[in-house]
């Protein structure tokens, strides 16, 4: 069973090195997909060993991920984000895995969630399990803000762990808060979900219900109120961008 890792990357200079030594001896190849970084992303990931490929990311995360697919014969593709690493636990899982030539299998994998150097354990970034770990035949990539894997393969959860050190600062936070509540916005648009002020109101106080008191936000004290509140804000922000996006279609027609 022949593995290849797969990095979709912009401006990760700080990341991409941690991300990649994470993975230098457990991948057949490690390949990053570069969508045009103006910092040292490119030299500091071919530093580390990795392939590195351009290609524009102009339709969205699926397709940026379908495009990776593209860049590897390996018989497995682990999907790795740049601020994620790999630790020495879940490594060696994957190496029994890889021993035992498993079938037609993907792989959950539990992320502890690190938000401007503090764990964070309940909340909006409680850990969270996602499948990253494929056959490489078979898959398709849908979406374009919250992508989904789709194919035919049972799922099977590994114990082993990422670290996801998911923010550093908060230009960084506000500039994915803004890009990815327009792509919500516009993907739900174009499925025909509609929406109003009021909607946009009671969607985002559900959402700080949800995460501060029944996922238990507030245990992790003021950082964890403070991602809550953001939290509401972002998704009043997704609604309220789906309000805004019919009202301009319709001064166009």
């Amino acid at each position: 069973m022949s593995l290849a890792v797969l990095i979709l990357t912009y401006n990760e200079a700080l990341q991409i090195t941690d991300c990649i030594r994470s993975v230098a001896d457990l991948a057949d190849e490690i390949i990053v997909i570069d969508s045009g970084s103006t910092d040292d992303t490119v030299n500091l990931a071919q530093s580390a060993g990795a392939r590195v490929v351009h290609h524009p990311m102009t339709d969205g995360f699926a397709a940026q991920r379908n495009f990776a697919l593209t860049q590897t014969t390996a018989d497995w593709v682990f999907y790795l984000d740049a601020d994620e690493r790999v630790t020495p636990e879940l490594a060696d899982e994957l190496r029994q895995i890889r021993a035992q030539q498993p079938g037609k299998s993907a792989y959950a994998i539990q992320r502890r969630n690190i938000a401007f150097g503090q764990p964070v354990n309940h909340g909006v970034l409680r850990p969270d399990r996602v499948v990253r770990i494929f056959p490489r035949l078979g898959l398709v990539w849908e979406g374009q803000v919250h992508e989904r894997p789709v194919g035919d393969w049972i799922t099977s959860p590994l114990h082993g762990a990422l670290l996801h050190y998911t923010y550093s600062d908060w230009h960084r936070y506000f500039l994915k808060f803004n890009n990815y509540t327009t792509l919500w916005a516009q993907e739900a648009h174009a499925r025909g979900k509609r929406s109003s002020w009021l909607d946009a109101f009671v969607h985002a106080k559900v959402a700080f219900v949800q995460t501060y008191f029944l996922k238990r936000g507030f245990l992790d004290g003021w950082l964890g109120l403070v991602l809550c509140c953001f939290h509401f804000a972002y998704t009043l922000a997704k609604y309220v961008k789906l309000v805004d996006l019919e009202r301009q279609l319709k001064e166009k027609r």
